[in-house]
């Protein structure tokens, strides 16, 4: 377990703002605030860095329980309001998951609640969730060297070895998502097509389970594009059938670039749906 963090030794942290005077006593300063150019944030906003960095460190496991808010809060020398707050927010980023009479625990791909997060195409009589899983199909799983534009997007050097996968997701009898994905080579030493075709879990599920990868935010551009021969086959569509293209890249802990995902939609019975905060 990683060694208890304190604000006020941290080295790493930016200068500390007490907290109002009714609230618990606040961290010592380990150094003078600067006066010319103010570069503290507020408590909670610390005290989120320092829980994320836990997390990020493996100290608590997906699915796991955190500790209590009291027990956090004397580690980091704040009130329990202060760490209140920084939980509110790691679970309204879906990092964290409150359960009434139980406690905080560490989210995890595969609660229901967040399985279809990363999933906006939904059907046009319901939502994500309540058409079911899609059908999987493995096309292909390979060993690869990345290009130019896959070494971008994963912060590697052309070249580098990454995995390529590539999949069909079908909704009844329909093949209705092509998905051709690129992950760096060395945390998914092992992962094949087999493996692959044997969990019938959410992917994403797979990774955070047996390569101790978790995504927790991601990017998309999105454009209407052609399909050609062979996506067309694979999709079951003509090379005239419109489609809508999302390029994907998606981050583990400290903005980290794991995954690069091209993703062809058929939008016939489905559209795609975002919603703003």
């Amino acid at each position: 377990m990683a060694a208890p963090h304190s604000l006020a030794s941290d080295s790493g942290a930016a200068p500390v703002a007490p907290e109002s005077a009714t609230q618990s006593p606040s961290v010592t300063l380990s150094a003078p605030v600067p006066t010319a150019t103010p570069a503290f944030s507020p408590l909670y906003q610390q005290i989120k860095a320092l829980l994320l960095q836990s997390l990020e460190a493996g100290e608590w496991k997906s699915g796991a329980a955190i500790p209590s808010e009291q027990e956090l809060a004397a580690r980091f020398k704040v009130s329990q309001g202060t760490v209140r707050k920084a939980i509110d927010e790691l679970s309204f980023d879906n990092l964290l998951v409150r359960r009434q009479g139980k406690g905080t625990f560490v989210a995890t791909h595969a609660e229901r609640q967040v399985q279809y997060r990363f999933l906006k195409l939904v059907p046009e009589d319901g939502d994500a969730s309540s058409q079911g899983p899609a059908q999987r199909q493995i096309i292909d799983c390979k060993r690869a060297r990345a290009s130019a534009d896959v070494a971008r997007g994963l912060g590697l050097r052309p070249g580098d070895a990454v995995l390529q996968v590539r999949r069909v997701l079908s909704f009844g009898t329909t093949p209705t998502i092509l998905e051709d994905i690129w992950l760096p080579g060395a945390p998914f030493k092992g992962l094949t097509a087999e493996r692959l075709r044997n969990d019938n879990g959410p992917m994403y599920a797979l990774f955070e389970r047996e390569f101790g990868v978790r995504m927790v935010r991601a990017g998309e551009k999105i454009r209407a594009v052609l399909p050609d021969a062979t996506q067309a086959e694979l999709l079951g569509v003509t090379s005239g059938t419109p489609l809508l293209s999302v390029e994907r890249i998606a981050y583990t802990y400290n903005d980290a670039p794991i995954e690069m995902r091209q993703c062809l939609y058929l939008t016939h019975t489905h559209y795609y749906r975002n919603e703003l905060h």
